[in-house]
Formats: C-alpha cells, structure tokens, sequence
C-alpha cells in the first residue's frame, strides 16, 4: 500500500475522504426525515449506501486523479500550483455541498434521490432556474455555501500540507497508480448498477436513503429509456396477444391488426354520431385527497366541490404516472407508462400516434393544445404538433394579455381567457374544437395574483390549490354566457397527484386523482365508483359523441356496459405496475416481479411468479405496448368508409 502514500494520492484520498463525509451527513439527515418509514434497516441502508457513495467516487476523482498523477514534479510544489490544488479542493468542497443542498431540496419536492426529474431539469435549465430564484433564497445560499467550503477547506490545511510534503511517485509508480484508478472506475461500472444491489424490492424509502443522488443523477442520463424485452420479464407472443385482446375485447370492437399483437380494432359506437365541443383541462399536480368532498377541511376547493354534484364525476380514477409528460401521453395516446422517458419526450419519435386530437381532427374538429408555459419544455410542441394539434402557449400570446406569470408560465386566469377567444373564434366559424389545455399555477413557486384568494401568493401549495380552483369557478362563469357553452363538455383531470413518493416502490393510493365530466345539457350528473385510468379518458370521450373510429388506444370506454376486468396502469420511469382495485401486481428491472396484496390498505408484498394470473395481466399491457410502440403499429390511420361495419363480434 506504498502507493497510497504519495503525494498525488494522498491529496484524492483527502478530496475523497471529504466527500464521502458530506455523503454520510446527507444520507443521515434525509433518513432522520423518514425514520418510521424507513423500516429502521440502518446498517443495510448505510452499507449499502457506501458502495454507492464509493462508487460515484470512483467516477469522479478520475479527472483530478490523472491530473495529479501526470503533473510534473518541476511544477508540483511551486507556491502558484499549491495555490490551485487548495482551490481544488475548495471548489470540490463547493460542489459536494451544493448537491448535498439541492438533494435535500429535491428530497423535499420528490420523496426520492435524483432521478430522470433531475436530467429534465437540467435539460431544461430556464424554467428550472427561474423556479429555484422564485422559490429559494438562492443568493443567500449560494453565499453560505462558499463560506463554508472555504472555511472546511483551511480547516484542512493540515492534512493538504502533510498531503503536498509527501514522496512523488516515480514514473512507473504514476503509471501503475493511473491504470489502477482506471481498472478501479471499470470495475464499478461491471460490478454496480442504478438497480443493484439498492433495489432488491421492499421498502422504496430504504433504497433511495441508500442510493447516491449524483450516482442516481448520471446513471439516469445514461438509462433515460429501457428496453421492455432486455429487462423486464416476458411472456410468449401467442400468450400475449391472447390476453390483450382479452383485455380489450369491447363488445362493438373488432380487431383488424395482421399482427397478432397489434390491437388496432374498429370501434363501432351506437347511436348517431354528433359534435359537441370539448374543452379538456389538465390540472398540474391535482391530487382527489384536496376536494373538500374527499374530506379536505381546508376549504381549498369550494367550486370542484360544488361542480362534483353537477357533473359525471369518477371517484376511482388513478393516473398511470408521476410527471406532467406522463399524463399528457396517457390522456392524448391511452397508452399505458412505458419504461424510461415517456413518449411525449422520445424525441424524433414522439409524432404519428392515433390521438386524441388526430381522431377528433379527422371529423373536423379544431384540435388544440393550449399551455401556460413554453412549449418546448418536456418537447410539448414537438409532440402535439406531431400528433394532430396546433399549439398555443405562453409565447403564442402577446403580453398585454398576460397579466401574471412566473417561472413555469402565465396564471391559470390568462391562460383561460385565451382558451375562451379560441372557442370564440372557432364558434364564429361554425367549427367545433377540442381545446386540450395545460395549467402551470399549482407548482413551486406557488404564486398567483394577488387579492384572488385569502392565501397570500407563494406561501404554499395550499394557496395554489385554492387559487387553482378559484380560477376554474371564473373560467366556468365566464364560458356559462358564451353562445357555445350548451354544446361543449368540460372535461377536468389532474396530470398526476402532487406527490407519488412513498414507503412502496409504487404507493397505490398516491396515484388517484379526480375526473369531472361536466355538461348540463348533454351529460347526466351523477357519480362512478368505477376503476378507470386516465388510459381510459379518450376512449371514454369518443363513445360520449358516438363516433366509429379507429383504436390504438389500450384504454376503454367507461359508459358502457362492460364485463372487463377491472385495472389501471401505474409507473414511476422503472417500476411498472398494474393494480385490480385489490390488489398490485408491480414489474421491475431484472426481471423482477412482486405483488402487494390489499395494496390500498394492508398491502402486504410477496415475490411472484410469471404465471400469476395478476403479473400475467401487467406483463401482457407493458409488452404489448412496448412491443406497438417499437413496430410502429400505434400510428394515425384514417377510419375507412364502411369499416365500422361489426361483422365479428
């Protein structure tokens, strides 16, 4: 162990040593946050949790470590060098703090470690910075952690100087210690992965408290999509396309797909077809456990309250993930949350899908989709213009229109004043629309106009809560006196809950959000107990105006008389899962499979097997939409003349 007592290694032993203290301080203070959910597995969180911190070590020390060791001995103790090597030091210091305090941050925002969220916000850097300079006291942070890198640095002027004074390695010994920091970082990469050995099932808080976030950070830049067939378990083809034709077997469905595993069927819907408008708004982060009528006391929703007594309204209804990306893709596609980054984000393939709108635009609807925010966050215009939208957002509206903003878009009001002009202009052309809109307001910084609600801006989600609900109860006044108002259903879903962390990998209870289906004239108010997914919404919407069409959609339609077994489909970017009301059955990387019995109450985990008819039913919908979105049988294709004819039934 000679080598470790050279003056280069020595140094990275110090720099190394250093961060892995601030990992150990980051990982106990996020554990003292969950101490009862974390199962109190202390010596397997931190053990493992050490590997994890070495191994992301074992990356990061290799561009200083080579430095180091290529350095010239003329150059190593000149007073300038020494100065830079303490400045090393100080900025590595910095940076292990500063993402100490961002994990925290997030931790708070996420209940996880970073993860595919932090790729996309350092993708998109603008939003993510106003929202920080919104939301934090950045400056004042930023200051503290300078002073206290610089004061830890001089605190361990010591041990750097002992560090400095020790023996230069000779030539070969810099070259062995090279080779070894290299062998050391590919050894990492074969023997240590995002899943193995911190995801061995069990509880989600005990193997994100032993993850590392910057570990996690880059492992998911690496790992943004996965394949289905490499690394979740499989069934038979023949097995699969038997099930999901089981699954989606409507009784006015015929399938037509040459492919067995293709479910592109004729939908024939009975009764004569007709074209109300449609305005469906997509609330941010809306969980169903903040309506008064859910037992809230906050007060918060006094008009969804009183608009769930008008309206159909589903009182078990579960979004299938937990970014706003997902449930656009799951609203606008009926496609079940595919392993890795949504499709919504595949960029260069995130066009030509059999949409909402592409459906809808096909018998001449004006389909638009309208965002408060800018579009090209989570590649929202690629993707809507891609699949049969025109797009309006944030940068479509001119300024003087645009009476509160903030980091992530325009307040819920202005984005509902332009939603009426655009169903105004399209009312003037005796053209009905689908107006699918995007709200930003119920999201950190939590800020709005003021003198709206008795909360005042930016103190809380409790405020953007109310203020998303006051917004809604102005928008529906306003749109009660237009002319087109008797003609147009108002459709209101969360994009995902505002919080999905949880103890499980996929807490259940997390996922259910509220659905208003709401249209005096044209739609009996009354309540569904049934399960239903937002994979369900459009299928649901095309049956509402009795249109025949052509079906990618993997959902179904909620009003009909349907013997289907009951399910929604629930993701989290890895773990994939697929509940019955009673119980979830979840699908994980390297192939692992598990159940929860009684997954809203007790929920008791086991292993489980392929033929389980529960993992049966999961693996037939992630395959089989894996499998359809990999063979481009999920496109846009006209219904033609004469096909809706049901002949088989």
């Amino acid at each position: 162990m000679e080598f470790l007592k050279t003056a280069p290694m020595r140094l990275l032993l110090l720099v190394a040593g250093s961060w892995l203290v601030i990992f150990l301080l980051t990982r106990t203070l996020l554990l003292l946050t969950h101490l009862d959910e974390s199962g109190h597995a202390f010596l397997s969180i931190f053990a493992i949790g050490l590997l994890y911190d070495l191994g992301f070590i074992a990356y990061a020390v290799l561009p200083m470590g080579i430095y180091l060791l290529l350095c010239p001995p003329g150059l190593w103790n000149r007073h300038g060098h020494r100065w830079f090597l303490q400045a090393m030091l100080t900025v590595s210091l910095f940076a292990m703090l500063f993402v100490a305090v961002a994990e925290w941050l997030f931790w708070d925002e996420f209940g996880v470690r970073f993860n595919f969220i932090a790729v996309d916000y350092l993708v998109y850097s603008d939003e993510v910075l106003n929202n920080l300079l919104e939301s934090y006291p950045i400056g004042t942070l930023l200051s503290v952690l300078v002073v206290l890198a610089v004061a830890l640095s001089l605190a361990l002027r010591k041990p750097f100087n002992a560090a400095l004074r020790a023996p230069l390695p000779s030539v070969r010994g810099r070259l062995m210690n090279a080779v070894a920091l290299l062998i050391l970082a590919g050894l990492n990469l074969q023997l240590l992965t995002q899943d193995a050995p911190r995801s061995q099932g069990g509880n989600a808080y005990q193997n994100e408290l032993a993850s590392n976030g910057p570990y996690q950070f880059f492992a998911a830049f690496r790992n943004n999509e996965l394949d289905y067939p490499q690394f979740y378990s499989t069934l038979p083809p023949a097995v699969v396309a038997q099930q999901i034709r089981a699954e989606l077997s409507e009784p006015n469905a015929r399938f037509i797909g040459e492919d067995p595993q293709d479910i592109r069927r004729v939908i024939d819907n009975p009764g004569e077809p007709r074209k109300p408008n449609i305005i469906l708004v997509t609330l941010e982060s809306f969980s169903a456990k903040y309506l008064g009528s859910n037992g809230d006391q906050r007060n918060l929703t006094p008009n969804l309250d009183a608009l769930r007594k008008q309206s159909l309204y589903f009182n078990n209804f579960y979004a299938t993930g937990t970014r706003t990306d997902r449930g656009l893709e799951a609203i606008t596609l009926a496609i079940p949350p595919t392993p890795g980054r949504s499709i919504v984000k595949r960029v260069g393939r995130e066009g030509g899908f059999a949409s909402l709108g592409q459906q809808l635009g096909a018998v001449g609807y004006d389909s638009v989709f309208v965002y408060g925010g800018r579009g090209y966050f989570d590649n929202m215009n690629a993707f809507f213009s891609g699949n049969g939208y025109r797009v309006v957002d944030q940068s479509s509206v001119d300024e003087s229109d645009i009476h509160f903003k903030n980091a992530w878009g325009m307040a819920d009001e202005d984005l509902y004043s332009q939603s009426l002009k655009l169903a105004d202009a399209d009312y003037a052309k005796q053209q009905p629309f689908l107006l699918q809109l995007m709200t930003t307001s119920n999201h950190r910084p939590y800020t709005y106009p003021d003198n709206r609600i008795d909360i005042r801006s930016g103190n809380g989600r409790d405020g953007a809560v109310k203020y998303t609900d006051y917004a809604i109860g102005q928008f529906l006044d306003q749109a009660r006196k237009k002319p087109w108002f008797a003609n147009t259903i108002f459709v209101f879903v969360a994009d995902h809950t505002a919080g999905s962390a949880g103890k499980e990998d996929l807490p259940i209870s997390n996922y259910q959000i509220p659905l208003f289906i709401y249209s005096p004239a044209l739609i009996e108010a009354r309540e569904s107990a049934q399960l239903a997914s937002q994979i369900d919404l459009a299928p649901t919407l095309l049956g509402l105006l009795n249109l025949d069409y052509e079906s990618t959609f993997f959902g179904r339609n909620l009003l009909q008389d349907n013997p289907l077994p009951p399910r929604v489909v629930i993701g989290n970017y890895q773990h994939l899962g697929l509940f019955d009301g009673k119980d979830l059955a979840i699908l994980s990387p390297r192939q692992g499979l598990r159940r929860h019995d009684e997954a809203l109450t007790e929920s008791r985990e086991s292993k489980a097997i392929v033929s389980d008819p529960l993992i049966t039913r999961a693996i037939t919908y992630y395959q089989s939409a894996s499998y359809g979105f990999k063979q481009q049988l999920l496109g846009w294709r006209a219904l033609t003349e004469g096909a809706a004819q049901v002949s088989e039934r």
